[in-house]
């Protein structure tokens, strides 16, 4: 780890192409900051898989057996796991448990999240599928600020693709994935190296 960049934990539940695509940007040496480690809720994902490749830190906090949910306490090991490691950002990746406590209070206004849509259109689960049954032309991506709303924080970045008449859910995704992993390493560049400035909804600075 170059001194001065910025530690970041990333939060991820799946395949972790995200997680991947973040950690091959850190590998530069010019870039801004460093995955100081993996927190997952499932220790058999993919994720943790890339993590090892990498020679990334990761650890795993239980589950609530109710959808959507950790067990009482997690969120108080992630904040201790985060602060042992030195961390100054959170970046939840396709992390599928929501957060209401601890770790938003430690570190509000230090948690991204990245949502495959264009937010505040198709919040929640399997928005590129709410996409195609909606039948809308663009559909995209969306960084944002993490607060106790559901996919409603301040957006910090959003990249727009085309739906095509040919798309499915899949080939959609797909578009929707090349553009999260390119808008999820400028935010947090954007982050790392002080340009980030929130005025009530408004986040100023993604465009210098």
């Amino acid at each position: 780890m170059t001194s001065g960049k910025c530690r970041v934990a990333v939060l991820a539940s799946g395949r972790g192409s995200n997680f991947r695509a973040l950690a091959e940007r850190c590998q530069d040496p010019t870039f801004s900051a460093d995955v100081a480690c993996l927190i997952t809720d499932d220790r058999s994902a993919p994720v943790v898989a890339i993590a090892d490749a990498f020679g990334i830190p990761w650890h795993a906090v239980p589950a609530a057996e109710r959808r959507g949910r950790l067990q009482a306490g997690a969120e108080a090991e992630i904040v201790r796991i985060c602060e042992a490691a030195g961390v100054g950002l959170v970046v939840l990746a396709g992390f599928m448990r929501i957060l209401d406590g601890d770790l938003l209070v430690r570190y509000a206004g230090r948690i991204m999240n990245i949502h495959p849509s264009l937010l505040p259109a198709f919040k929640g689960l399997n928005a590129p599928k709410q996409a195609i049954e909606y039948g809308v032309r663009i559909a995209g991506c969306t960084v944002h600020f993490v607060d106790a709303s559901l996919d409603g924080g301040p957006v910090i970045l959003q990249a727009a693709v085309p739906v095509r008449d040919g798309d499915d859910v899949e080939t959609l995704r797909s578009k929707i994935q090349a553009e999260e992993h390119r808008i999820v390493a400028r935010a947090v560049d954007l982050f790392a190296t002080g340009r980030l400035r929130v005025e009530g909804r408004r986040v100023f600075g993604a465009d210098d």
